[in-house]
């Protein structure tokens, strides 16, 4: 049976927006949350979607202009162009392609998403590798991406550098052109002689105990304090918060079962006794109760958005007047570290957070106070012995 949908121009926030509205339809609100920049929208009950060029021609909108809202408004404001149109339920959406690709390169850009999806790699990995390549096809303009040589491609990397890109991004874009030539075009041994640029060492950002405190005691809602309590006591990602069913909570065996988290990786992880009782408060007088996910959105039942997680953790820094830049990835990172402040051995730390390498959890030693608190300041002796004045 097809579904009907609501298409039309909005305005909200200084952004124009194409406001898409249909009833409730899981598949729909599935591949609306995987389309770039979208987002829903209590307001009008529908989803936001970035006003392009190429997303009006996805969903065959003539050229036409948002209205304006009124100064200072966040409220969206339609357009008196309503559209309708007709959608089959059995449609598949085809791949988002970045714009202004050559026929040639953009089949390239089909092989390599082709690929990707054979392969199985997560929806994250796809879009960021479709981003990163996309942006190289794009410079290449009508040139084939096939015809490249190392040497060419050597040149654009530095090219990549000069423009100051950081080395997180051409990294990935190295990776993503790897990819490609390597295991779609199947040139072999094609990038030993581009260098990798050396990454920085960012040690992970946290929060201490006094500012976990006022952190979850500026949240008033039920759910959003057990969301971010569930974080720090396990060391969750937020994509992992998201996902957690209510069957995950094993409360005979005191475990939380991660589900399928960065790697493909299932894992295990303690559950603690005070976040089972605050669990099992959330649920029995949160409404709407779940039914399936530990944390489930109002708007389509479904899985709590990530975005709308990383939001209430933003309110809540803001409420409770923390000043660090830190993001809800500040609770894992604060987990583990207070982990190690109070002697836990770090192997046991990495099988926690789902670590692959034991070099990635290494560097929580660099944060970790528990061997630098007995070290005493050279400043400290002079000040004390030599009675200096300050």
């Amino acid at each position: 049976m097809d579904k009907k949908i609501a298409m039309s121009l909005v305005a909200h926030v200084g952004k124009a927006w194409i406001l898409v509205r249909f009833e409730q339809d899981a598949a729909l609100n599935k591949r609306m949350r995987a389309v770039p920049g979208s987002r829903w929208t209590k307001t009008y009950k529908g989803w936001l979607v970035p006003d392009t060029a190429e997303n009006r021609e996805k969903c065959g909108i003539a050229q036409a202009r948002a209205v304006s809202p009124e100064p200072g408004s966040r409220k969206p404001v339609e357009s008196r162009q309503p559209l309708a149109i007709r959608y089959a339920a059995s449609h598949q959406p085809t791949a988002m392609l970045p714009a202004r690709l050559s026929p040639e390169n953009a089949d390239a850009m089909r092989a390599f998403t082709r690929e990707l999806q054979l392969k199985a790699y997560s929806p994250s990995t796809v879009k960021t590798y479709r981003n990163e390549l996309g942006q190289f096809l794009q410079k290449l303009g009508k040139h084939p991406a096939e015809s490249i040589t190392a040497e060419q491609l050597k040149r654009y990397m530095h090219w990549c550098t000069m423009q100051g890109l950081r080395e997180n991004t051409l990294h990935s874009r190295l990776n993503a052109l790897k990819f490609y030539y390597e295991q779609v075009l199947k040139k072999e041994k094609f990038f030993w002689e581009i260098p990798r640029p050396k990454k920085p060492l960012i040690l992970p950002k946290l929060l201490n105990e006094e500012e976990l405190r006022k952190l979850f005691n500026a949240l008033e809602n039920r759910k959003h304090k057990a969301m971010l309590f569930t974080a720090y006591s396990a060391g969750l990602r937020v994509s992992e918060i998201v996902r957690l069913k209510i069957a995950h909570i094993d409360s005979k065996r005191m475990q939380i079962f991660i589900e399928r988290a960065k790697g493909k990786k299932d894992r295990y992880v303690n559950l603690s006794p005070v976040l089972l009782d605050i669990l099992r408060k959330y649920i029995e007088k949160y409404r709407p109760r779940p039914k399936v996910y530990l944390f489930e959105s109002e708007q389509t039942g479904e899985a709590y958005p990530a975005r709308t997680v990383q939001q209430v953790f933003a309110n809540a820094r803001h409420k409770a007047g923390i000043l660090k830049e830190v993001g809800m990835h500040s609770l894992r990172h604060s987990f583990a570290t207070h982990l190690l402040d109070k002697g836990t051995d770090i192997r046991y730390i990495k099988d926690l957070l789902g670590h692959f390498d034991i070099k990635t959890t290494e560097r929580y030693l660099h944060v970790s106070k528990q061997k630098l608190v007995n070290i005493i300041s050279p400043l400290d002796d002079l000040v004390k012995n030599e009675g200096i004045e300050w």
